[in-house]
């Protein structure tokens, strides 16, 4: 349906990928894998026709639409709802905007009308007088309600502008379906909403994302880009990492067993070889040894940083309290947070969820004290010593030094070069990388910083808003690890199924208006309190 043939693609003196020949079909859902880096995007922008290769071809069957989720969730903000949805049908689009041109030209000719009857009838071959109401249907599925419809996208959500691009990926009703990272930006209960949309809709899919149970509730196939090459797997997430951890073992084991037979008949043809009368026996050994060919086992491109957080001081009892609290931006008529009562013992990971816009890194702004309430109060212990990673680091690196430099002023001591290389090597930083600039690093290792100021401060509360922001796989999987390891208190919002059912101890919801659901337990356990299928 969508193959690939000796594809490659070269920025600079080394290729990203080349010769991928790789075939996506049979209404699959591909997963599509790797490393930071290692080329997944721009593998997805030549699939897609919006990057030429530098060599190879992309082929997609005759008749087969193609869809496409855009990125620019706030490149249409003075477009009309509806007319960003029926953009998703780019021919049907086109035709309708030459033929009313035509039509708003006072000057146009018999040609340009004759034109426009031609548009008319690819007009109506593509379904356009019954666009706007399909359109209509699909935005009200997905939960973005009639009144929005025909205003402009500025006056959606933030949380539900992404919805709107999916629904204009769907409209075409492609037969493939390229959708690069859908959940960014989504809230935890919108991500169950994606997985139940992608799950009902038939067609081939390749799906670009790090959030793991994502990737097993949704796809049938993982098309692992390592090595510079894509190799298909079949199954979802943990069927892939099963499989591919037993291939490597089988790899080695037949690598082991080839070594172990090779050295056995070098050692024959050593002692035999100038032996008349088993020369004809050393000359056989010496033909059997040329046909063993051992597997070129390949180091992975993946890496996983080391990643473990300590307490200087251990907090016994209680960790804060929360009385009463009450937040309003300044020049806004809501309160975002209000009432707000809970407490928090000493070694509980509670994780904090809710829609987008509700207030929760509002909260943990206030925890951190980068924000004061407008009434109530937030009552730490004495020893509490908070360690906060915002959501937005960017302020945590506004001055021009080096990483070593930047890392250093966490140690406490002048002297602790060592403690800082370390920790830098254990972030996967090391060599020349540590004397470039904090201003030239991405999103995924500006978090891996913070999280090396958080190793080396030992803070006993750790306040992390969506700590797997621009994380691969391998760093997320280590800073789970990090934190179930973690023996002090913790306090988090992430929108990560997997994180959030792994680590939280307990849940705090908050809802619109203020309300907030606080359940001792376990992710899973509060969705199954809920009449949720877990």
């Amino acid at each position: 349906m969508l193959s690939t043939s000796n594809l490659a693609i070269q920025f600079g003196a080394k290729p990203l990928f080349e010769n991928v020949t790789v075939k996506f079909s049979d209404g699959n859902r591909y997963g599509l894998i790797g490393a930071n880096g290692c080329g997944k995007s721009t593998l997805m922008k030549i699939l897609g026709g919006d990057l030429e290769p530098t060599a190879g071809d992309v082929m997609l069957q005759a008749g087969m639409r193609l869809g496409k989720l855009r990125q620019n969730q706030f490149g249409y903000e003075d477009e009309r709802v509806l007319d960003v949805v029926m953009q998703g049908h780019a021919e049907m689009w086109q035709a309708m905007q030459e033929r009313d041109r035509i039509y708003a030209d006072p000057n146009a000719s018999d040609a340009d009308y004759m034109r426009a009857a031609e548009l008319e009838g690819k007009f109506a071959e593509y379904g356009g007088y019954t666009a706007e109401a399909r359109a209509a249907s699909l935005l009200i599925d997905a939960g973005i309600e009639a009144p929005l419809h025909n205003g402009p996208m500025r006056e959606v959500a933030p949380g539900l502008k992404l919805r709107v691009l999916l629904v204009q990926a769907l409209f075409s009703q492609p037969d493939v379906l390229l959708l690069d990272e859908p959940t960014n930006n989504l809230d935890i209960h919108s991500i169950r909403w994606l997985e139940g949309v992608l799950n009902d809709y038939d067609a081939t899919m390749i799906i670009i994302s790090h959030d793991r149970h994502f990737l097993n509730q949704v796809c049938t196939h993982i098309a692992d880009l390592d090595f510079q090459q894509v190799r298909i797997y079949p199954g979802n997430y943990d069927d892939f990492m099963l499989a591919s951890v037993q291939a490597r073992e089988r790899a080695e084991a037949s690598n082991a067993k080839a070594k172990e037979r090779i050295s056995d008949l070098q050692e024959f043809i050593r002692r035999f070889s100038a032996n008349a009368s088993k020369a004809r026996q050393a000359t056989s050994r010496r033909r059997q040894l040329e046909k063993i060919k051992l597997e070129d086992i390949k180091p992975s491109s993946r890496q996983n940083p080391y990643i473990r957080f300590e307490q200087a001081k251990k907090l016994y009892r209680s960790a804060v309290t929360v009385e009463k609290l009450d937040f309003r931006y300044p020049g806004t008529d809501a309160d975002v947070l209000h009432g707000l009562d809970f407490a928090v013992e000493a070694g509980e990971r509670i994780a904090i969820i809710g829609p987008n816009g509700v207030g929760k890194t509002t909260l943990m702004r206030c925890l951190a004290g980068e924000l004061a309430p407008n009434a109530g109060r937030i009552t730490w212990v004495d020893n509490a010593e908070r360690g906060y990673m915002p959501q937005d680091p960017q302020a945590e690196f506004a001055d021009k030094v080096d990483l070593f430099s930047w890392m250093s002023t966490y140690t406490g001591k002048a002297d602790d070069d060592q403690i800082v290389r370390a920790t830098l090597g254990r972030l996967l930083f090391s060599g020349d990388e540590t004397k470039k600039s904090v201003k030239v690093l991405s999103g995924g290792e500006k978090g891996r910083m913070i999280y090396g100021k958080l190793m080396l401060t030992r803070p006993n509360v750790m306040l992390m808003d969506e700590p797997t922001n621009h994380m691969d796989m391998e760093t997320i999987e280590s800073l789970q690890i990090g934190l179930e390891k973690y023996p002090g208190t913790l306090i988090f919002v992430s929108h990560d199924r997997e994180f959030v059912g792994t680590l939280a101890t307990r849940i705090l919801e908050l809802k619109p208006g203020g309300r907030i659901t606080d359940f001792r337990g376990s992710y899973d356990e509060y969705l199954r309190s809920q009449g949720i299928d877990a």
